[in-house]
């Protein structure tokens, strides 16, 4: 085996749970899958001392926008996109079985692995003819696969068919000391379940990896029937990337008044505070929305929002907004329409809003005096797993046009941890309910004696009818 002296850089993208890679050896590099912001690419080439010869897409991507076509542009390198692909830009097409030399140590061959996609690749990496690592993008990830429900719940059985396929191919093909590099598979709902793993082999994914030790009915059955929602904003994520998004503008845009925020609010644009759920809680400007940094910010925000609407971004920081703006670059929405900095008393002219936390040991004590409305708002496979008795579950993505559906009287909304309760805390308030926003872990509900309805309870009872 060569020796291990290429360097791989990986830049994580927590908030979409997505990496991508710079690999040179010295001297020259190339990228694979990387995102929107380039600059962050851009900056470890320089750091290193590299040129970059190559960029490299596993897939047209459908969780974010991709950077490929602008750092291509920005820096002369190649651009490599799946001949099979159709796409409104320039490429240099590239197919199963072809090898492209980085260098004159680092060579690139292009394995057809679909199953995530139809026309997706993954690139194995060998330094001076010997095997290194592969580059899975959404297909073999750690401990998992990448969806294959993605294009269409038509051609999920085809394509999870497809993916055990191309990891038995991978598995079969490459060494089992080849360090394996998936795009997916962090926190992405890309991913068919998340793993812990953060580094692996194609002989531990031999060992681990359900769809190397499953056969394949097992596994596609498995695979389907623990699919859960997957977020809306990905029907623009592919058309965007076929059509080659140009790098975005990452400038403040023009700062808002409390008057306009006001006009902003009442015209039906998202106005969002970007704090922690404690201070939104604690006092916040009547009417806006609030999505935490803390948490998912873009992908709960691009999940819940109608796709075009204005959005205004308010921080507590000049730095709170720009880390929000280039989240939301990642996911298509360029330009927020204005954004404001300090604190909700510079938001707004009038009173505060306001509404309490709590946690589940005091739901449990208020549910002994008074009957309380209950809101899950996880989404409906982990509601089936496990749920408060009596409580009610609208998804946190079926929220807002379900509002109406929520009883009269006040309401105590829950999520798994607390970030999703909040979100729909903040639409709540806007529309005026009583509540109490639950900040608290799930786990914690029956230990303080909370009654749980369980999957298997479910199954029992119904077995007995």
């Amino acid at each position: 085996m060569a020796d291990r002296t290429l360097t791989v850089r990986t830049i994580e993208t927590p908030s979409l749970g997505d990496r991508t890679y710079v690999v040179h050896d010295g001297d020259v590099a190339f990228v694979i899958d990387p995102q929107r912001d380039i600059d962050r690419v851009l900056e470890i080439l320089e750091a290193d001392g590299v040129r970059l010869r190559d960029v490299f897409e596993t897939h047209i991507h459908n969780d974010y926008v991709t950077g490929g076509l602008a750092l291509a542009r920005a820096t002369g390198a190649t651009y490599h996109v799946n001949a099979a692909d159709e796409v409104g830009f320039d490429r240099t097409p590239i197919e199963d079985g072809e090898v492209v030399d980085v260098g004159s140590r680092m060579a690139v061959r292009a394995i057809a692995t679909p199953g995530h996609t139809f026309t997706h690749l993954s690139y194995a990496l060998t330094d001076r003819a010997e095997p290194y690592a592969v580059f899975t993008g959404g297909s073999l990830l750690y401990g998992a696969t990448g969806r294959p429900d993605l294009l269409g719940a038509e051609h999920a059985d085809a394509l999870a068919r497809h993916q055990h396929a191309s990891a038995t191919l991978l598995a079969e093909e490459l060494p089992d000391d080849t360090e394996v590099f998936p795009t997916h598979g962090f926190g992405s709902f890309c991913a068919a379940s998340q793993s812990a793993s953060t580094s692996s082999t194609i002989g531990r994914e031999k060992l681990s990896n359900p769809v190397l030790t499953q056969d394949e009915e097992t596994y596609v059955r498995d695979l389907l029937d623990g699919l859960g929602a997957w977020p809306a904003y990905y029907a623009h994520m592919g058309p965007a990337n076929a059509a080659g998004p140009d790098a975005p503008d990452l400038s403040l845009v023009q700062e808002a008044d409390a008057e306009e925020l006001r006009r902003r609010i009442e015209a039906g644009e998202w106005v969002v505070d970007l704090r922690h759920r404690t201070a939104f809680a604690a006092g916040h400007a009547p009417g806006t929305l609030n999505f935490g940094l803390d948490g998912g910010f873009a992908t709960y925000l691009g999940w819940l929002i109608d796709w075009g609407t204005p959005v205004t971004l308010l921080g507590e920081s000049a730095e709170d907004v720009a880390t929000a703006q280039r989240e939301l670059a990642r996911i298509g929405i360029d330009r927020p329409a204005a954004q404001a900095t300090g604190g909700p008393r510079n938001w707004t002219s009038g009173e505060l809003a306001r509404f309490p936390t709590g946690t589940f040991a005091e739901l449990a004590q208020v549910l002994h005096h008074r009957d309380v409305v209950v809101l899950d708002v996880r989404r409906a496979d982990e509601h089936r797993d496990a749920a408060l008795e009596g409580a009610l579950n609208i998804p946190i993505h079926e929220l807002p046009r379900r509002l109406a559906e929520v009883p009269a009287g006040e309401v105590w909304v829950h999520c798994a941890s607390g970030y999703r309760a909040a979100v729909a805390a903040s639409f709540l308030a806007a529309a005026d309910r009583t509540l109490v926003a639950v900040d608290d872990a799930f786990e914690n509900a029956a230990a303080v004696g909370l009654r749980l309805v369980r999957r298997a309870d479910r199954a029992e009872n119904g077995s007995q009818r």
